[in-house]
C-alpha cells in the first residue's frame, strides 16, 4: 500500500502560494506598485485591461540591471532585507520576494527596464517557475514597465470564483486611491481599456489627495495635523528592538501621528466607510486604531453620522510585526493601548480653534445674502458702550478670558453683540463668527458634566407617577435614589446636580427616564440646563460663556452634532465687498 502523505510536486506548491498573495486585480496592481514605491518612483501609470486579465504598471523608478532582471522573479528573491534581524526594521513595503515570482506562476510576465545610468534597457519574459526564457536589449526611459497577462490563465476555477469585471475594477480604483494617500508626492494616470480613467496629481500633503477621491469634499473641510510623539521602549510588556542606527534614523525615537480629519461641523458620512489607517507608509487594517477614532469623534456628529478620518503612523519598525498577513493588510502594533491614547489626543487637538488650525472657507450663497440682508435691515443690536462693559465683567470671565488666549494659545475672542437674542456676534483676529448661544453653552455643560458627573440629594424627594418597570431600572442604572412612594408612585432622593435647582426637575428626570446610556443622560442633561435661545445676554455673559465654551474638546459641534458657528473670514469678506479691486477699473477707467 502506497503511502498516504506525500510530499506536493514544487509547481503545486508554487500555486498554493501563490494564490495566497495574489487573489485579483487589485493585488497585482498593489504589488506591482508597491515595487514601483520601493524603487522611488514620482511617477506612475496604471493600464488595466480587465477583459484579457491584463494589468501593467510603469514607473520612472532606479530600474535595474541584467543581472537583476535575470533574478527579479526567482522564489524568495528580494533586495530589500538580508537577515532575520531585519524583519524587525523593515521601511520597504515589500520584502518578501513573493509578488513577481507568484505572478510568473499564475500569469505571463514581461519586464522592461533600465538603470538611470546606463543607455540601454533589458526585456525579459520569465516562465511559470520565474526563470528567464527571453533576453532582449530593448529601447526605455529610466525606469521600469512591468507587464502581467491572462492572469490565472492556467487556473480556469480560480477566475470562476472571483468578483465580476465592474467590482474588480473598484477594487482596482480603491487600492490606488487608499496608496495615494500615504505618497501624496506620486503623479498617478490610470488608464482603463487603453483609455483615460482617472489622474491623482501630486501634493505635500494627503489632505489635498482626499478631495481628489471624494470629490464633494472641500480642502477646507479638512483638517491637517502632524505631531511627533515618543516612541515606546517596547511593545506591551516586552521591549522592542531597534536595529543599529535606527535611533538616529528615527529621530532619537521620534514617531509622527499624521492626522486628515473631516471638520465635524461641515462633512460627515452614512457610514464609517473612511475612517482609514495607515502605518510607515501602507494603509492596514486596525480596528482598535479605528474604534479609538470613532470613540474620539464620538457626540461630535450627528446621529447614525461617521467621521471622515485619514491616520498615517510614522513609528519605529520595530514597533510593528508585518508577518501577520500575506498580503500585509494586517500588522501586530506594540504598545496598542499607548497609540490609541496618542490618536485620541491628536483628533481633540485636531478639533481645538485657534489661528494655527482655522481653515478658510469660501462664502455660500446663503453667506452672502445674510451680509447683504444684515447690512440692509440693521439686524445687529450693536452696544455703542462694548468697551466700557466689557472692562467691568467678572473676575472669572477674565480668568476664564485669559486661560483662553494664554495657556493653550488659542485667539483673542471679542464680543461685539447679540443679534435676535439667539446668536453672538464675535470678531476674532481673522474674521467674525455667529455663534449659537443654547448650542455652545451646551457643549460647555456637556463636556462639564462628562468631567463631573454628580448626583446631589433632593429634599423633598422628586415625586413621578405611573413610571413603567423599564423606566425604574433605567433610572436606578444612571445611580439614582428611587423607592416606592405608594401607589403608582416613586420618590427619587437624588438627582444630577445640574437640574436639581431647575423648576422642571420632575420633567427633566422623567426625560432620563426614557432610555439611554449614561452619555445620553448627559447630553439631556447638557440640553436642558444650557441657556435658551431668546434669553437676552449682556455683553460680560456672552464673554464669559465665548472664554467656556473656547476651551472645549470638541468646540465645532454640539454633542447632537450641529455646527455650533458660522464662519465669515476676513479674506472671504475682503472677496464679497470686492476689496481688492484696482480702484481704476473699478469706476470704469
Amino acid at each position: 500500500m502506497a503511502n498516504a502523505i506525500q510530499t506536493l510536486p514544487k509547481e503545486v506548491v508554487n500555486l498554493i502560494a501563490a494564490g495566497e498573495v495574489i487573489d485579483s486585480l487589485a493585488a497585482v496592481v498593489r504589488e506591482l506598485v508597491e515595487n514601483s514605491l520601493d524603487a522611488g518612483a514620482t511617477r506612475i501609470t496604471v493600464s488595466v485591461v480587465s477583459a484579457q486579465w491584463r494589468v501593467q504598471v510603469a514607473d520612472n523608478g532606479s530600474g535595474m540591471n541584467l543581472a537583476d532582471l535575470r533574478q527579479a522573479a526567482s522564489a524568495h528573491s528580494t533586495s530589500k532585507i538580508r537577515s532575520s534581524d531585519d524583519l524587525w526594521k523593515i521601511t520597504s513595503l515589500g520584502f518578501r520576494g513573493e509578488a513577481l515570482h507568484s505572478l510568473a506562476a499564475l500569469a505571463e510576465l514581461e519586464i522592461l527596464s533600465r538603470l538611470g545610468e546606463t543607455r540601454e534597457g533589458w526585456r525579459i519574459t520569465y516562465d511559470s517557475l520565474g526563470e528567464p526564457v527571453e533576453e532582449i536589449p530593448a529601447a526605455i526611459a529610466p525606469g521600469t514597465i512591468v507587464t502581467v497577462s491572462n492572469l490565472f490563465g492556467h487556473w480556469p476555477v480560480r477566475r470562476q470564483g472571483l468578483p465580476s469585471a465592474p467590482q474588480q475594477l473598484r477594487g482596482v480604483q480603491a487600492t490606488i486611491q487608499q496608496i495615494a494617500l500615504c505618497h501624496p508626492w506620486v503623479t498617478w494616470q490610470v488608464q482603463q481599456q487603453d483609455r483615460p480613467w482617472f489622474s491623482i496629481s501630486p501634493s505635500t500633503s494627503p489632505q489635498d489627495i482626499l478631495p481628489q477621491i471624494l470629490r464633494r469634499l472641500h480642502p477646507g473641510d479638512l483638517q491637517h495635523l502632524k505631531v511627533e510623539v515618543p516612541t515606546p521602549e517596547g511593545g506591551d510588556g516586552e521591549m522592542g528592538r531597534w536595529g543599529d542606527g535606527e535611533i538616529g534614523r528615527w529621530g532619537a525615537k521620534k514617531s509622527q501621528i499624521e492626522l486628515v480629519l473631516g471638520l465635524p461641523d461641515r462633512c460627515h458620512r452614512r457610514r464609517p466607510d473612511w475612517v482609514r489607517v495607515a502605518t510607515n507608509k501602507r494603509l492596514v487594517r486596525a480596528p482598535e486604531l479605528e474604534q479609538a477614532i470613532l470613540s474620539a469623534m464620538a457626540r461630535t456628529l450627528p446621529r447614525d453620522r461617521y467621521p471622515i478620518c485619514f491616520l498615517h503612523l510614522q513609528v519605529c519598525p520595530s514597533q510593528i510585526d508585518w508577518n501577520r498577513h500575506p498580503a500585509k493588510a494586517e500588522i501586530y502594533l506594540h504598545s496598542l493601548k499607548y497609540w490609541q491614547e496618542q490618536v485620541a489626543q491628536a483628533i481633540e487637538q485636531a478639533l481645538r480653534i485657534s489661528p494655527l488650525n482655522l481653515s478658510e472657507v469660501a462664502p455660500s450663497e446663503k453667506v452672502g445674502k445674510l451680509l447683504k440682508a444684515a447690512v440692509s435691515k440693521g439686524v445687529y443690536q450693536e452696544n455703542s458702550e462694548i468697551d466700557a462693559a466689557l472692562s467691568v465683567s467678572s473676575e472669572s470671565s477674565a480668568e476664564e478670558t485669559n486661560q483662553a488666549t494664554t495657556e493653550l494659545g488659542l485667539m483673542e475672542l471679542r464680543v461685539v453683540a447679540q443679534v435676535h437674542n439667539m446668536y453672538i456676534l464675535v470678531e476674532h483676529p481673522t474674521g467674525i463668527w455667529l455663534v449659537e448661544q443654547h448650542i455652545a453653552h451646551e457643549r460647555v455643560l456637556y463636556e462639564q458634566l462628562c468631567d463631573r458627573w454628580q448626583l446631589v440629594s433632593v429634599e423633598p424627594p422628586v415625586i413621578l407617577r405611573n413610571l413603567s418597570v423599564a423606566q425604574v431600572e433605567q433610572l436606578q442604572r444612571l445611580g439614582l435614589d428611587i423607592e416606592n412612594f405608594g401607589d403608582q408612585a416613586w420618590a427619587l432622593r437624588t438627582a444630577p446636580a445640574m437640574l436639581q435647582e431647575r423648576d422642571d426637575c420632575a420633567e427633566a428626570l422623567l426625560e432620563l427616564s426614557l432610555g439611554g446610556d449614561l452619555q445620553a443622560a448627559q447630553v439631556a442633561t447638557a440640553c436642558r440646563s444650557a441657556i435658551r435661545n431668546g434669553t437676552p445676554l449682556s455683553l460680560p455673559e456672552m464673554q464669559k460663556l465665548l472664554a467656556q465654551w473656547q476651551v472645549t474638546r470638541n468646540p465645532r459641534t454640539c454633542p447632537h452634532g450641529r455646527p455650533i458657528f458660522l464662519s465669515l473670514e476676513e479674506s472671504a469678506l475682503a472677496r464679497f465687498f470686492r476689496r481688492h479691486w484696482v480702484i481704476g477699473k473699478s469706476h470704469g477707467i
